[in-house]
C-alpha cells in the first residue's frame, strides 16, 4: 500500500462500527440507518441508538460510493514519520452524493494501492466529484479512500 504502512494510524474497530469495516472489506460502502418505520434516518458515525427517535433498531444501507469533496487540508508539517515520508498528501471530507448529510474522512489517491501522495494537491478542489475505492490496509482493516472523477 505504500511507505511504511505499519506506522500509519489505523481506525479502531468497535462493536457499533464493525459492520462498516466488514462491508468495506467486501468493496461495499454502507451507512447505518435507523430501522424504526417512522424514522429511517441515516447516521454516521455508527452508534447503538438513533439520535433522532432513540430507537435501537438499525440496518446498513448501501451507498453508491459517489460524493464530492466538501473540504480538504494538506497537513504542514506532518508530525508522524510515516506521514512525513508521504508528504505532500491530502486529508479530505467527502459529502456522499446519495446522503449529503453524511460526510466521511479519508484521502484522495490515484488508485486502490497508491500511496497518500499519489495525487497532485493542485488537482483538489472543493466540490470535486469523487468515488470510493477500497484499500486493504492491514489485518482486518480496509480503508475507504477516494478517486477523483473526470
Amino acid at each position: 500500500m505504500g511507505a511504511d504502512t505499519d506506522a500509519l494510524l489505523m481506525p479502531v474497530v468497535d462493536e457499533d462500527g464493525a459492520p462498516f469495516w466488514e462491508y468495506a472489506a467486501r468493496g461495499e460502502l454502507r451507512v447505518q440507518a435507523c430501522a424504526a418505520p417512522e424514522c429511517g434516518r441515516l447516521r454516521f458515525p455508527p452508534r447503538p441508538c438513533c439520535p433522532h427517535c432513540q430507537s435501537f433498531a438499525s440496518e446498513w444501507r448501501p451507498m453508491s460510493g459517489r460524493g464530492r469533496v466538501w473540504s480538504y487540508v494538506l497537513p504542514h508539517p506532518p508530525l508522524l514519520p510515516a506521514y512525513a515520508a508521504q508528504a505532500p498528501y491530502n486529508a479530505v471530507v467527502v459529502e456522499l452524493a446519495d446522503a449529503p448529510e453524511i460526510r466521511l474522512v479519508g484521502n484522495v489517491v490515484s488508485g486502490q494501492d497508491a500511496p497518500l501522495d499519489s495525487v497532485d494537491p493542485a488537482r483538489l478542489r472543493i466540490g470535486a466529484p469523487v468515488r470510493a475505492v477500497f484499500c486493504p490496509a492491514g489485518p482486518g482493516v480496509t480503508l475507504v479512500r477516494w478517486l477523483l472523477e473526470r
